[in-house]
Protein backbone atom coordinates (compact mmCIF):
# COMPACT_ATOMS: atom_id res chain seq x y z
CA UNK A 1 0.00 0.00 0.00
CA UNK A 2 1.18 3.50 -0.79
CA UNK A 3 2.22 5.67 2.08
CA UNK A 4 3.32 9.18 2.92
CA UNK A 5 6.25 10.73 4.72
CA UNK A 6 5.75 14.24 6.09
CA UNK A 7 8.97 16.20 6.64
CA UNK A 8 8.69 18.96 9.23
CA UNK A 9 11.23 21.68 9.99
CA UNK A 10 10.86 23.55 13.28
CA UNK A 11 12.59 26.11 15.46
CA UNK A 12 14.18 23.29 17.45
CA UNK A 13 14.85 20.43 15.08
CA UNK A 14 13.30 18.32 12.34
CA UNK A 15 10.61 15.66 12.63
CA UNK A 16 9.47 12.91 10.27
CA UNK A 17 5.86 11.69 10.34
CA UNK A 18 5.00 8.44 8.55
CA UNK A 19 1.70 6.75 7.67
CA UNK A 20 0.35 4.21 5.21
CA UNK A 21 -2.06 5.16 2.44
CA UNK A 22 -5.03 5.38 4.79
CA UNK A 23 -3.29 8.22 6.68
CA UNK A 24 -5.06 7.27 9.88
CA UNK A 25 -2.18 6.32 12.17
CA UNK A 26 1.07 8.26 12.28
CA UNK A 27 4.53 7.38 13.51
CA UNK A 28 6.51 10.39 14.72
CA UNK A 29 10.31 10.39 14.84
CA UNK A 30 12.66 13.16 15.91
CA UNK A 31 13.81 15.63 16.79
CA UNK A 32 16.73 15.43 14.41
CA UNK A 33 19.28 18.22 14.99
CA UNK A 34 17.54 19.12 18.24
CA UNK A 35 18.00 22.72 19.29
CA UNK A 36 18.82 23.90 15.77
CA UNK A 37 16.46 25.89 13.59
CA UNK A 38 15.59 23.72 10.60
CA UNK A 39 14.26 26.06 7.96
CA UNK A 40 13.48 23.44 5.34
CA UNK A 41 13.49 19.67 4.81
CA UNK A 42 12.75 18.25 1.37
CA UNK A 43 13.18 14.88 -0.34
CA UNK A 44 14.22 14.05 -3.88
CA UNK A 45 11.30 13.18 -6.17
CA UNK A 46 13.66 10.81 -8.00
CA UNK A 47 15.02 8.95 -4.96
CA UNK A 48 12.64 9.33 -1.98
CA UNK A 49 15.30 8.02 0.39
CA UNK A 50 17.47 11.05 -0.30
CA UNK A 51 16.43 13.98 1.86
CA UNK A 52 18.12 17.35 2.35
CA UNK A 53 17.76 19.55 5.44
CA UNK A 54 18.88 23.10 6.20
CA UNK A 55 19.80 23.71 9.82
CA UNK A 56 21.21 26.84 11.41
CA UNK A 57 21.85 28.66 14.66
CA UNK A 58 23.16 32.14 15.35
CA UNK A 59 26.02 30.53 17.28
CA UNK A 60 27.21 27.70 15.00
CA UNK A 61 26.03 29.05 11.65
CA UNK A 62 24.57 27.11 8.72
CA UNK A 63 24.76 23.39 7.90
CA UNK A 64 23.27 21.26 5.13
CA UNK A 65 22.42 17.72 6.20
CA UNK A 66 21.65 14.81 3.86
CA UNK A 67 20.00 11.46 4.47
CA UNK A 68 20.22 8.56 2.02
CA UNK A 69 17.93 6.22 3.96
CA UNK A 70 14.69 8.14 4.27
CA UNK A 71 15.70 10.11 7.33
CA UNK A 72 16.92 7.25 9.51
CA UNK A 73 20.48 8.62 9.55
CA UNK A 74 22.03 11.93 8.50
CA UNK A 75 25.41 13.35 7.61
CA UNK A 76 26.58 16.92 6.99
CA UNK A 77 27.58 17.54 3.39
CA UNK A 78 29.52 20.32 1.70
CA UNK A 79 28.74 23.58 3.38
CA UNK A 80 30.90 26.02 1.46
CA UNK A 81 28.51 28.63 0.07
CA UNK A 82 30.54 31.45 -1.40
CA UNK A 83 29.03 34.39 -3.22
CA UNK A 84 30.42 34.45 -6.72
CA UNK A 85 32.21 37.77 -6.53
CA UNK A 86 29.42 39.82 -8.07
CA UNK A 87 30.12 43.40 -6.99
CA UNK A 88 27.60 45.79 -5.53
CA UNK A 89 25.25 46.20 -2.60
CA UNK A 90 21.55 46.07 -1.86
CA UNK A 91 19.37 48.44 0.13
CA UNK A 92 18.81 48.20 3.87
CA UNK A 93 15.56 49.26 5.53
CA UNK A 94 16.54 52.93 5.51
CA UNK A 95 17.69 52.83 1.89
CA UNK A 96 21.41 52.87 2.69
CA UNK A 97 23.78 50.49 0.85
CA UNK A 98 24.39 47.17 2.58
CA UNK A 99 27.03 44.57 1.61
CA UNK A 100 25.88 41.12 0.55
CA UNK A 101 26.08 38.59 3.39
CA UNK A 102 25.36 34.90 3.87
CA UNK A 103 23.08 34.11 6.82
CA UNK A 104 21.17 30.87 6.18
CA UNK A 105 19.55 28.58 3.63
CA UNK A 106 15.79 29.14 3.52
CA UNK A 107 14.73 26.64 0.86
CA UNK A 108 16.09 23.49 -0.78
CA UNK A 109 14.69 22.31 -4.09
CA UNK A 110 15.88 18.88 -5.31
CA UNK A 111 15.90 18.24 -9.05
CA UNK A 112 12.91 16.56 -10.69
CA UNK A 113 15.23 14.26 -12.66
CA UNK A 114 18.59 13.88 -10.86
CA UNK A 115 18.95 12.95 -7.16
CA UNK A 116 22.40 14.57 -7.02
CA UNK A 117 21.21 18.00 -8.16
CA UNK A 118 19.63 20.43 -5.70
CA UNK A 119 19.05 24.19 -5.62
CA UNK A 120 19.33 26.33 -2.50
CA UNK A 121 17.80 29.73 -1.86
CA UNK A 122 19.67 31.73 0.75
CA UNK A 123 19.71 34.95 2.75
CA UNK A 124 20.98 37.43 1.57
CA UNK A 125 19.02 36.64 -1.56
CA UNK A 126 21.02 34.36 -3.84
CA UNK A 127 20.57 31.04 -5.60
CA UNK A 128 23.07 28.17 -5.40
CA UNK A 129 23.22 24.78 -7.14
CA UNK A 130 24.90 21.51 -6.25
CA UNK A 131 25.29 18.68 -8.78
CA UNK A 132 27.04 16.25 -6.42
CA UNK A 133 24.45 15.66 -3.73
CA UNK A 134 25.34 18.75 -1.77
CA UNK A 135 29.09 18.12 -1.56
CA UNK A 136 29.86 21.41 -3.32
CA UNK A 137 27.85 24.49 -4.28
CA UNK A 138 28.14 27.16 -6.96
CA UNK A 139 26.18 30.38 -7.16
CA UNK A 140 23.91 31.10 -10.12
CA UNK A 141 25.17 34.64 -9.95
CA UNK A 142 23.10 36.04 -12.80
CA UNK A 143 20.25 36.52 -10.33
CA UNK A 144 22.11 38.53 -7.70
CA UNK A 145 23.93 40.34 -10.48
CA UNK A 146 20.68 41.52 -12.05
CA UNK A 147 20.72 45.26 -12.59
CA UNK A 148 17.82 45.70 -10.14
CA UNK A 149 19.80 44.11 -7.28
CA UNK A 150 20.75 47.39 -5.67
CA UNK A 151 17.03 48.14 -5.14
CA UNK A 152 16.22 44.88 -3.30
CA UNK A 153 15.35 45.28 0.36
CA UNK A 154 14.95 42.86 3.28
CA UNK A 155 11.51 41.82 4.45
CA UNK A 156 10.73 41.45 8.12
CA UNK A 157 12.44 38.05 8.18
CA UNK A 158 15.49 39.16 6.23
CA UNK A 159 16.22 39.39 2.52
CA UNK A 160 15.53 35.77 1.75
CA UNK A 161 15.15 33.76 -1.41
CA UNK A 162 12.42 31.47 -0.09
CA UNK A 163 10.64 30.01 -3.12
CA UNK A 164 12.18 27.92 -5.91
CA UNK A 165 10.09 26.17 -8.57
CA UNK A 166 11.54 24.28 -11.54
CA UNK A 167 9.02 23.86 -14.33
CA UNK A 168 8.10 20.16 -14.68
CA UNK A 169 7.69 20.63 -18.43
CA UNK A 170 10.84 22.64 -19.11
CA UNK A 171 13.75 22.20 -16.66
CA UNK A 172 15.43 25.28 -18.12
CA UNK A 173 12.67 27.41 -16.61
CA UNK A 174 13.08 28.36 -12.93
CA UNK A 175 10.88 30.62 -10.84
CA UNK A 176 12.10 32.20 -7.60
CA UNK A 177 10.64 34.67 -5.12
CA UNK A 178 12.50 37.04 -2.83
CA UNK A 179 11.30 39.11 0.12
CA UNK A 180 11.36 41.95 -0.56
CA UNK A 181 12.25 42.09 -4.20
CA UNK A 182 9.55 40.10 -5.97
CA UNK A 183 9.34 37.18 -8.37
CA UNK A 184 11.92 36.37 -11.06
CA UNK A 185 12.09 33.85 -13.91
CA UNK A 186 14.96 32.25 -15.78
CA UNK A 187 14.45 30.43 -19.07
CA UNK A 188 18.05 29.23 -19.40
CA UNK A 189 18.66 27.14 -16.24
CA UNK A 190 19.51 30.12 -14.10
CA UNK A 191 22.04 31.93 -16.28
CA UNK A 192 19.93 35.03 -16.88
CA UNK A 193 16.86 36.37 -15.07
CA UNK A 194 14.10 38.89 -15.42
CA UNK A 195 11.59 40.28 -12.91
CA UNK A 196 8.01 39.01 -13.37
CA UNK A 197 6.07 41.48 -11.24
CA UNK A 198 3.83 43.27 -13.72
CA UNK A 199 0.41 43.69 -12.11
CA UNK A 200 1.68 43.58 -8.52
CA UNK A 201 0.86 46.64 -6.43
CA UNK A 202 2.51 47.32 -3.09
CA UNK A 203 1.57 50.19 -0.83
CA UNK A 204 4.55 51.81 0.84
CA UNK A 205 6.76 51.78 -2.24
CA UNK A 206 7.49 55.20 -3.76
CA UNK A 207 6.12 53.67 -6.97
CA UNK A 208 3.57 51.03 -5.98
CA UNK A 209 3.84 49.51 -9.48
CA UNK A 210 7.64 49.28 -9.30
CA UNK A 211 9.49 46.57 -11.23
CA UNK A 212 11.01 45.24 -7.98
CA UNK A 213 10.50 45.77 -4.28
CA UNK A 214 7.35 43.69 -3.85
CA UNK A 215 7.13 41.37 -0.85
CA UNK A 216 6.10 38.05 -2.41
CA UNK A 217 5.44 35.43 0.26
CA UNK A 218 4.98 32.26 -1.80
CA UNK A 219 4.31 30.96 -5.34
CA UNK A 220 2.72 27.64 -6.32
CA UNK A 221 1.75 25.87 -9.53
CA UNK A 222 0.25 22.60 -10.75
CA UNK A 223 2.60 20.30 -12.72
CA UNK A 224 0.08 19.78 -15.52
CA UNK A 225 -0.16 23.50 -16.23
CA UNK A 226 3.07 25.19 -15.13
CA UNK A 227 2.32 28.46 -16.91
CA UNK A 228 -0.46 29.12 -14.38
CA UNK A 229 1.02 30.49 -11.16
CA UNK A 230 -0.67 31.34 -7.87
CA UNK A 231 0.92 33.81 -5.47
CA UNK A 232 0.37 34.84 -1.88
CA UNK A 233 1.79 38.31 -1.57
CA UNK A 234 2.28 40.45 1.54
CA UNK A 235 -1.21 41.64 0.71
CA UNK A 236 -3.24 40.08 -2.17
CA UNK A 237 -3.66 36.60 -3.60
CA UNK A 238 -2.58 36.75 -7.24
CA UNK A 239 -2.77 34.62 -10.37
CA UNK A 240 -0.79 34.56 -13.60
CA UNK A 241 -1.82 32.65 -16.72
CA UNK A 242 1.36 33.40 -18.67
CA UNK A 243 4.25 32.18 -16.50
CA UNK A 244 4.42 35.42 -14.55
CA UNK A 245 4.44 37.89 -17.44
CA UNK A 246 1.41 39.54 -15.82
CA UNK A 247 -0.66 39.05 -12.66
CA UNK A 248 -4.24 39.68 -11.61
CA UNK A 249 -5.72 39.68 -8.12
CA UNK A 250 -7.96 36.73 -7.14
CA UNK A 251 -8.43 37.47 -3.43
CA UNK A 252 -12.18 37.68 -4.00
CA UNK A 253 -14.26 37.01 -0.88
CA UNK A 254 -11.45 36.03 1.48
CA UNK A 255 -11.83 37.56 4.97
CA UNK A 256 -8.33 39.02 4.56
CA UNK A 257 -5.87 38.72 1.71
CA UNK A 258 -2.77 38.71 3.91
CA UNK A 259 -1.05 35.37 4.49
CA UNK A 260 2.01 33.30 3.78
CA UNK A 261 1.15 29.78 2.56
CA UNK A 262 -0.45 28.83 -0.76
CA UNK A 263 -0.67 25.48 -2.54
CA UNK A 264 -2.53 23.65 -5.32
CA UNK A 265 -4.47 20.37 -5.21
CA UNK A 266 -2.50 17.43 -6.63
CA UNK A 267 -5.11 16.48 -9.27
CA UNK A 268 -7.20 19.63 -9.74
CA UNK A 269 -5.15 22.47 -11.26
CA UNK A 270 -7.78 25.09 -10.39
CA UNK A 271 -8.17 24.07 -6.73
CA UNK A 272 -6.06 26.37 -4.54
CA UNK A 273 -5.54 26.60 -0.77
CA UNK A 274 -4.58 29.59 1.38
CA UNK A 275 -4.58 30.37 5.11
CA UNK A 276 -5.63 33.99 5.74
CA UNK A 277 -3.86 35.85 8.55
CA UNK A 278 -5.37 38.95 10.17
CA UNK A 279 -2.75 41.47 9.02
CA UNK A 280 0.93 42.17 8.59
CA UNK A 281 1.08 43.28 12.23
CA UNK A 282 -1.29 40.65 13.69
CA UNK A 283 0.03 37.27 12.60
CA UNK A 284 -2.92 35.13 13.67
CA UNK A 285 -6.18 33.97 12.04
CA UNK A 286 -9.05 36.46 11.82
CA UNK A 287 -11.30 36.26 14.90
CA UNK A 288 -9.03 33.60 16.37
CA UNK A 289 -10.57 30.99 14.02
CA UNK A 290 -8.14 28.74 12.16
CA UNK A 291 -9.55 28.39 8.66
CA UNK A 292 -8.05 27.08 5.46
CA UNK A 293 -9.75 28.59 2.43
CA UNK A 294 -10.21 26.65 -0.80
CA UNK A 295 -11.08 27.89 -4.26
CA UNK A 296 -12.14 25.32 -6.84
CA UNK A 297 -12.16 27.86 -9.67
CA UNK A 298 -8.65 29.24 -9.48
CA UNK A 299 -9.44 32.13 -7.16
CA UNK A 300 -11.99 34.86 -6.40
CA UNK A 301 -14.56 32.42 -4.97
CA UNK A 302 -13.36 30.91 -1.69
CA UNK A 303 -14.90 28.55 0.89
CA UNK A 304 -13.74 28.16 4.50
CA UNK A 305 -12.61 24.69 5.55
CA UNK A 306 -13.05 24.41 9.31
CA UNK A 307 -14.06 20.87 10.27
CA UNK A 308 -11.56 19.63 12.85
CA UNK A 309 -9.79 22.99 13.19
CA UNK A 310 -10.05 25.21 16.31
CA UNK A 311 -12.69 27.89 15.85
CA UNK A 312 -12.01 29.97 18.93
CA UNK A 313 -9.01 31.29 20.84
CA UNK A 314 -6.53 30.22 18.15
CA UNK A 315 -3.66 32.65 17.60
CA UNK A 316 -1.09 30.68 15.62
CA UNK A 317 0.49 31.53 12.28
CA UNK A 318 1.11 29.33 9.22
CA UNK A 319 4.39 30.25 7.53
CA UNK A 320 5.19 30.29 3.83
CA UNK A 321 6.79 26.84 3.54
CA UNK A 322 4.44 25.18 6.03
CA UNK A 323 1.81 23.77 3.63
CA UNK A 324 2.08 20.83 1.24
CA UNK A 325 -0.04 18.28 -0.64
CA UNK A 326 0.48 14.59 -1.34
CA UNK A 327 -0.34 12.90 -4.65
CA UNK A 328 -2.51 10.02 -3.45
CA UNK A 329 -5.83 9.52 -5.22
CA UNK A 330 -7.68 11.29 -2.42
CA UNK A 331 -5.38 14.27 -2.21
CA UNK A 332 -3.94 14.90 1.24
CA UNK A 333 -3.31 18.45 2.43
CA UNK A 334 -0.98 19.24 5.33
CA UNK A 335 0.04 22.36 7.22
CA UNK A 336 1.98 23.24 10.35
CA UNK A 337 1.57 26.14 12.76
CA UNK A 338 3.77 28.29 14.93
CA UNK A 339 1.97 26.68 17.86
CA UNK A 340 3.56 23.32 17.00
CA UNK A 341 0.57 21.53 15.49
CA UNK A 342 0.66 19.69 12.17
CA UNK A 343 -2.79 19.20 10.66
CA UNK A 344 -3.68 16.75 7.92
CA UNK A 345 -6.68 16.26 5.66
CA UNK A 346 -7.06 13.05 3.69
CA UNK A 347 -10.04 14.38 1.72
CA UNK A 348 -8.78 17.52 -0.01
CA UNK A 349 -9.49 19.73 2.98
CA UNK A 350 -13.08 18.75 3.78
CA UNK A 351 -12.01 17.74 7.29
CA UNK A 352 -8.84 17.97 9.36
CA UNK A 353 -7.15 16.24 12.25
CA UNK A 354 -3.88 16.95 14.05
CA UNK A 355 -1.11 14.48 13.26
CA UNK A 356 0.94 15.77 16.16
CA UNK A 357 0.71 18.57 18.71
CA UNK A 358 3.19 20.50 20.81
CA UNK A 359 6.15 20.50 18.45
CA UNK A 360 8.34 23.59 18.38
CA UNK A 361 7.09 26.30 16.05
CA UNK A 362 6.79 24.80 12.56
CA UNK A 363 8.81 26.47 9.80
CA UNK A 364 8.24 24.06 6.91
CA UNK A 365 6.14 21.08 5.88
CA UNK A 366 6.88 18.89 2.86
CA UNK A 367 5.28 15.59 1.82
CA UNK A 368 6.65 12.57 -0.01
CA UNK A 369 4.22 10.09 -1.53
CA UNK A 370 5.78 6.64 -1.28
CA UNK A 371 5.08 3.61 -3.46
Amino acid sequence: MSGVRVLVGTRKGAFILRADGTRKKWDVSGPFFGGWEVFHVKGSPVDPNRIFASQSTSWFGQLIQRSDDGGETWEPVGNQFTYDGVPGTHQWYDGTPHPWEFARVWHLEPSLSDPDTVLAGVEDAALFRSVDGGASWSELSGLRGHDTGSAWQPGAGGMCLHTIIVSPKDPRRIFVAISSAGAFRSDDEGTTWRPINHGLHSEGLPDEDAEVGHCVHRIALHPSNPDVLFMQKHWDVMRSDNAGDSWSEVSGDLPTDFGFAIDVHAHEPETVYVVPITSDSEHFPPEGKLRVYRSRVGGNEWEPLTKGLPQEHCYVDVLRDAMAVDSLEDCGVYFGTTGGQVYASSNSGDSWEPIVRDLPAVLSVEVQTLA
